[in-house]
C-alpha cells in the first residue's frame, strides 16, 4: 500500500479524447508536497507517512509544529495529513512527491470537505418530494411532513431526516479515473467531480477497490525522478542574419585591391630615373 498525496483543487475543465469526445476533468495541483514525518510500529504502533503541502508563515505555526518541520528540514506547511502505508513503502523524510506518483487510467480515491450549504430544508438536504403543490396543503408545500410516532414511544428518534445544517463534511469519492498528469507543473487531471470548493485541499490515494497499475511507481513517484527522466531540449543553432550573409558574399566576390595611393609617388620616381639614363 503506497502513500497518498495532498493537492489543491483548482477547478474543472475538459480534455478531448482520441475519438473526439470531451471528458470533464477536475484539475488538482500539488504544491511542494513533502514527507514531514514517519510513523513506525516500534515507536507508534503502526506504519504511516505524514505528508505536508503548501507553505505557511512561520509566525502562524505552533511551536510543536515548528519544531517538527525544522527537524524534518522542510518549510512550514499549510496542510498536513497521514497516510497508512505498508512496511516496504516507507519514504525518507524530506522527499518531495510529484504528479508522476499516479499514471493515466489509474483508479484513485479522493477525500475532501464538501461545500457548505448552511441551514437547508428537508427537500434540499434529503431529497424529499414535499407535499401537494395544489389542493389540500396550506403554506407547507416543502415541509418534511409528520415526524412523530404513537403514544409509544412518544418521541422523535435521533437521526431522523429533518431540516438542518448541510455540507461542510468529510466526503470520500471512490474509483475516480486519472486522465493525465503533468509532473513539471504538478497537475493531476481526474475525470468527474471532486468534493470541495476551489482552493480547498483534497487527499488523493490509490483506490481500495481497484488494483494498482503495474507501471505505477513503487514505493512512490518522486519529483526528482520525473525531472531526471524528462528529455533535455537542445537549443537550435543560431543562424546569422541575412544582412551579414549578404555582406560576406559581397566581400568574397570583390576583385583584388589596387595599389594604394601611398605607393604612387615611389612608382613615379622610378620612371623618372629610367628616362634620365
Amino acid at each position: 500500500m503506497r502513500c497518498g498525496v495532498i493537492a489543491k483543487k483548482v477547478g474543472m475543465t475538459r480534455v478531448f479524447a482520441e475519438n473526439g469526445s470531451h471528458v470533464p476533468v477536475t484539475v488538482l495541483q500539488m504544491e511542494n508536497c513533502q514527507i514531514t514525518s514517519v510513523r513506525n510500529k516500534d515507536k507508534d504502533g503502526y506504519t504511516a507517512l505524514q505528508v505536508g503541502v503548501g507553505s505557511r508563515k512561520v509566525k502562524n505555526v505552533t511551536k510543536a509544529q515548528r519544531g517538527q518541520f525544522e527537524k524534518a528540514g522542510v518549510t512550514a506547511k499549510a496542510k498536513v495529513a497521514e497516510f497508512r502505508v505498508s512496511d516496504d513503502a516507507v519514504i525518507e523524510v524530506g522527499s518531495t512527491l510529484g504528479a508522476n506518483h499516479f499514471v493515466s487510467g489509474q483508479k484513485v480515491d479522493v477525500v475532501g470537505i464538501s461545500q457548505g450549504k448552511g441551514f437547508a430544508g428537508a427537500m434540499k438536504r434529503h431529497n424529499f418530494g414535499g407535499l401537494r403543490a395544489s389542493h389540500g396543503v396550506s403554506i407547507s408545500h416543502r415541509s418534511h411532513g409528520s415526524t412523530g410516532n404513537n403514544q409509544d414511544p412518544g418521541k422523535v428518534f435521533k437521526g431522523k431526516k429533518m431540516a438542518g445544517h448541510m455540507g461542510a463534511a468529510r466526503v470520500t469519492t471512490q474509483n475516480l479515473e486519472v486522465v493525465a498528469t503533468d509532473a513539471e507543473e504538478g497537475l493531476i487531471l481526474i475525470r468527474g467531480a471532486i468534493p470541495g470548493s476551489k482552493g480547498g485541499w483534497v487527499m488523493v490515494s490509490d483506490a481500495l477497490k481497484a488494483a494498482r497499475p503495474d507501471d505505477a511507481p513503487f514505493p512512490a513517484g518522486l519529483l526528482e525522478d520525473a525531472i531526471a527522466a524528462a528529455p533535455v531540449e537542445e537549443a537550435p543553432a543560431e543562424e546569422a542574419p541575412a544582412d551579414e550573409v549578404q555582406a560576406e558574399e559581397a566581400v568574397n566576390e570583390a576583385p583584388a585591391e589596387e595599389a594604394s595611393s601611398d605607393d604612387a609617388p615611389a612608382a613615379d620616381a622610378a620612371d623618372d630615373e629610367k628616362k634620365g639614363e
